[in-house]
Order: structure tokens, then C-alpha cells, then sequence
């Protein structure tokens, strides 16, 4: 299901550059990427204040708060969360896009594209890392 929302949020956000191989977005800053994947329901700002963010059913998050005072910023949730590990059955279905499997389609499906997309997973870690306040 989750797989499914995904290609239909794709299907209007993210079409597919014809053609496009492993490491198309090589080139892109971990700010490219979150503005290009992230910034239309989390907002420019990442203060869950995206154009598409009032349509949603959820609310959401605030990605400038993910780092609690005095803790380590917690780089495998955020990982898992953004790629579609983080699925809690109890909170009931995932309403943010499986983005590592997106991009996995995107990049083109074999290994050389999960590669690509460790790439970019890294560099958005990193990015929302360096916005914490």
C-alpha cells in the first residue's frame, strides 16, 4: 500500500526523467534534494509549513526540531523515516511518501541506483542535521 502511494504522489510531483540513470542527482546539495523531495509539505523554512501541508489529514513536523536539547541528532530515525524502514502498525498507515523506494524506481532499481540513493539519503541526513536549532 505504502509502495502504491508513493508512485501515485510521484506520479504528480516527481515524473520520471526519461532515460535517467544511477546517480542523476548526484550533483545535488542535501538543500537540493529537501527542496526537491521534502519542501512541499515540510515547507522552504522545514517548519511543516509546505503548500501541500494544509491538504493533508496530518500534521506536519517541524524537520528544524528533530535533535532534543543536549541529545545526539538521531540520524538512523530520521534515515529510516525518510526511506520507509519507520512504518509504526499501531499509528495506523504511513502518510509520507516511501522515499527510499521511490527513489530506488527513480534512479532505476539495481544496485547502482540503492547506491545512488544511500548518496542522497547521506547528503539529506546531513542537511537536516545542520538546520536543528
Amino acid at each position: 500500500m505504502a509502495g502504491l502511494m508513493a508512485t501515485a504522489i510521484l506520479g504528480t510531483w516527481l515524473p520520471l526523467a526519461a532515460g535517467a540513470g544511477p546517480g542523476q542527482f548526484d550533483d545535488y546539495t542535501g538543500r537540493d534534494l529537501y527542496a526537491r523531495f521534502c519542501a512541499s509539505c515540510h515547507g522552504g523554512t522545514a517548519h511543516g509549513d509546505g503548500p501541500v501541508a494544509a491538504a493533508l489529514s496530518v500534521m506536519v513536523p517541524d524537520l528544524t526540531r528533530l535533535q532534543r536539547a543536549g541529545a545526539d541528532f538521531p540520524e538512523q530515525r530520521v534515515r529510516r523515516a525518510i526511506d520507509g524502514r519507520s512504518v509504526h502498525a499501531a499509528h495506523g498507515s504511513r502518510s509520507m511518501p516511501v522515499w527510499g523506494e521511490a527513489l530506488v524506481a527513480e534512479e532505476g532499481g539495481d544496485e547502482a541506483a540503492e547506491a545512488a540513493v544511500n548518496r542522497m539519503l547521506d547528503k539529506l541526513v546531513t542537511y537536516l542535521r545542520s538546520i536543528q536549532r
